[in-house]
């Protein structure tokens, strides 16, 4: 799969994407060291951030401004 292939609406788990909670370590992981954003776990917010691409985006632009 390549990005192209990656709608940014579509569900980063379950039936979207189809990742796992390693995935989201490494995602977490990987957002930090890129952005200086540190995702929290124990967030609740946190669901709704990682739901997609644009949902992740949009929590990583408003750390960020």
């Amino acid at each position: 799969m390549s990005a192209e292939d990656i709608e940014t609406d579509a569900a980063l788990f379950g039936d979207g994407l189809g990742l796992d909670s390693i995935d989201a370590l490494e995602l977490g992981l990987a957002v930090k060291n890129q952005y200086g954003v540190v995702l929290s776990a124990e967030s609740e917010e946190m669901r709704q951030h990682f739901f997609s691409v644009a949902s992740l985006a949009s929590f990583i632009h408003s750390q960020r401004a």
